[in-house]
């Protein structure tokens, strides 16, 4: 049966599919899609293509031949057509614009799979569950959650890894190897020197095909496309609590029940539930601050918190209760702030089985206290407090105000006194935006909202919102014993 045909305006149309080509070669070599024919075979792996050059290109896998550089980063590609594409990775390039939206994308393949979150199609099908997605990386993504399967597990503490590499570069975490330095910055590395490059480079060659943000790394694109799909596949068996990743948020979480800190600092010997706050809490010892406001000065040893404190100056506010309209500048705040609608009180300690809405009043709560005062035995959770404490004795105000001369012994109590001049009041309730000079005048107001009272009388079980106010109650049952 003849399924091709020449129309009248030159064209070589496709009867079949209605496809339609410029040259009849064009034409035979898609009639090949349909036939099923493969001409051209690899000797080496049998894989056939419908073209030579297709076989050409090929055969340079298994040749290692990588003839086509990139001049800025010096990564290397079988085809031409691959340099190109990478290339908009230096310069940012994005020829593909969606018509509806506007979102710009490097390839013409992401743009025709974006398109299809605009026409609602879901062409690619989980085979078992069923679950439809406009995509097939969403639908990689997804498959990840039937498979469970981890055979690599590290000896020393028993983190198990679908990969065996991943699991090398784990054990270096143990044995304190680093044996990848970047030519660059000289750093040393444990593994994922590639990944570490594209800080360097600045090449982001994962792009979400929903929004076009662009990503240094698979795993993060992955995590970011659940975002979209609103997919928490990874559950806590204790609390039910759902999770968009396994090692980063899982795990920690499964620490709040175990009070699990393997992550210990070697100056106080704190412990850590995981490393990266470890890392942020040393900075305390070394005084290190890297983030600076380019506004006032301020610095910060967190990238987040500078970006939270510059929404001070800006006044943006982009996180927004679905709720009450409500808008707030951290995630956080939108978080606690939900919480009034919802009740939700996540934070059990498991001592004394008391609840808290917020993860800050928990960990006040449960703190142990190792330093402590030989003057007056009183303790405290880090040597820092013990050492401000210790001016109470010594007399020591290192901190004095240049409009006033008034000497304060903490650091903090200096800078608050200072917004008695400047007026800033930095401290916003998330239930109704009232502002504080300090964070703990934030937290005692919080309870009018939470409702909390974690000062309880021993004698009448009476509670209170302050421990000042307990110690007045307390005077009460003195004055009636005696």
């Amino acid at each position: 049966m003849n399924t091709a045909r020449t129309s009248t305006v030159g064209k070589h149309i496709n009867l079949r599919c209605e496809k339609q080509f410029k040259s009849q070669r064009n034409l035979n070599l898609h009639m090949k899609i349909h036939t099923g024919e493969r001409p051209y075979a690899c000797r080496q792996c049998e894989k056939s293509f419908i073209r030579k050059d297709n076989l050409e290109n090929h055969m340079k896998i298994h040749t290692s031949e990588r003839p086509h550089t990139c001049p800025q980063c010096e990564k290397s590609f079988i085809l031409k057509h691959h340099l190109d594409v990478h290339m908009r990775t230096h310069t940012g390039e994005r020829p593909y614009v969606c018509v509806q939206c506007g979102n710009g994308f490097m390839q013409k393949s992401h743009l025709d799979d974006h398109m299809l979150v605009h026409t609602g199609e879901k062409p690619y099908t989980c085979p078992q569950c069923e679950k439809s997605f406009p995509s097939k990386a969403r639908l990689s993504v997804h498959i990840k959650i039937h498979i469970v399967e981890c055979p690599y597990t590290c000896p020393q503490c028993e983190k198990s890894f679908k990969q065996k590499h991943h699991l090398e570069d784990h054990i270096r975490t143990h044995t304190g190897e680093r044996p990848f330095t970047c030519p660059q910055c000289g750093k040393r590395l444990a593994g994922r020197l590639k990944d570490h490059m594209r800080i360097h480079t600045g090449e982001r060659p994962y792009a979400c095909l929903q929004c076009g943000k662009s990503f240094k790394r698979k795993e993060t694109l992955n995590v970011h496309l659940r975002i979209h799909t609103g997919e928490k596949p990874y559950t806590c068996l204790q609390c039910g609590k759902s999770f968009k990743q396994q090692s980063e948020q899982l795990v920690k979480h499964i620490r709040i029940h175990t009070g699990e800190k393997p992550f210990t600092c070697p100056q106080c010997e704190k412990g850590f539930a995981n490393k990266r706050t470890l890392s942020v809490h040393v900075r305390i010892h070394t005084g290190v601050r890297p983030y600076a406001c380019p506004e006032c000065g301020k610095s910060f040893t967190q990238k987040h918190h500078l970006d939270n404190h510059i929404r001070i100056h800006t006044g943006e506010k982009p996180y927004a209760c679905s709720q009450c309209g409500k808008n707030f500048t951290q995630i956080h705040h939108l978080d606690d702030h939900m919480r009034i609608h919802t009740t939700e009180r996540p934070y059990t300690c498991r001592q004394s089985g008391k609840s808290f809405t917020n993860k800050r009043n928990f960990t006040d709560h449960t703190r142990e206290k190792p330093c402590t005062c030989p003057q007056c035995g009183k303790t405290f959770t880090q040597k820092i407090n013990l050492k401000i404490h210790m001016r109470i004795h010594t007399g020591e105000r290192p901190y004095t105000c240049p409009q006033c001369e008034v000497s304060f012994t903490q650091k903090s109590t200096f800078n608050t006194h200072m917004r008695s001049h400047t007026g800033v009041r930095p401290y916003a309730c998330v239930g109704c935006e009232k502002s504080f000079t300090r964070k703990q005048s934030l937290t005692i107001h919080m309870r009018i909202h939470t409702g909390e009272r974690p000062y309880s009388c021993p004698e009448c079980k009476k509670c209170f919102t302050q421990k000042g106010n307990l110690e007045s109650h307390m005077r009460i049952h003195s004055k009636v014993r005696s």
